[in-house]
């Protein structure tokens, strides 16, 4: 009986322990885990972290010709999003600029109606989740924006530097990036 026992295991683990193979002429298909395929996702990793880098680089460049610091600008995970997962549709342009757009606005709603409270930044930002996704715009890193502008009474001009500004600049690099170094079509579509 345990014999028996013995054998299903090695044949279970047999089954499913990974396969290597190697492309030949006779095999134009790469099996999983084969090393060309972990060499095409470092190659893919490796661009898409250069360019965030650069795109982070810009951005503090903005951030001191603004006179806003980097921590003021709430780019980073948008830059993350666009380069990383540039076929997410929370990094198409509608949402990556109006999520930014419309998150920032509910913020300055918010602070003027109710002023700098904590219990108003947590309003601001569920009211702005609610606003991005009645508008078609829902971009998750854009819901730093209402807490930054109601727990830093930041003003309406805000809304324009760096907030419209960077969401421009950043859809405007992504671009770039995607289709002259990545060589990947972006965006899936505009609006």
């Amino acid at each position: 009986m345990r014999g028996g026992r013995r054998d299903v295991l090695e044949s279970f683990q047999a089954k499913w322990a990974p396969v290597r193979v190697n492309k030949t002429r006779q095999n134009k298909k790469l099996e999983p885990g084969s090393d060309s395929i972990r060499t095409d996702q470092a190659l893919a990793g490796a661009i898409a972290g250069l360019g965030g880098a650069i795109a982070i680089a810009s951005m503090e460049w903005f951030s001191v010709t603004a006179h806003f610091p980097l921590a003021v600008i709430p780019f980073a995970t948008s830059i993350v999003l666009v380069i990383g997962s540039p076929e997410a549709e929370p990094a198409q342009p509608r949402a990556l600029i109006g999520g930014h757009l419309v998150a920032t606005l509910v913020g300055l709603a918010v602070l003027r109606l109710a002023g700098p409270q904590a219990w108003a930044a947590a309003l601001a930002v569920g009211l702005a989740i609610l606003a991005m996704y009645l508008t078609g715009t829902f971009h998750p890193p854009a819901g730093i924006n209402p807490l930054l502008v109601v727990s830093n009474s930041l003003p309406w001009s805000f809304l324009f530097a760096p907030v419209l500004a960077g969401a421009l600049l950043l859809a405007g690099f992504a671009y770039v990036w995607h289709r002259c170094v990545s060589r990947r079509p972006w965006p899936r579509h505009w609006i």
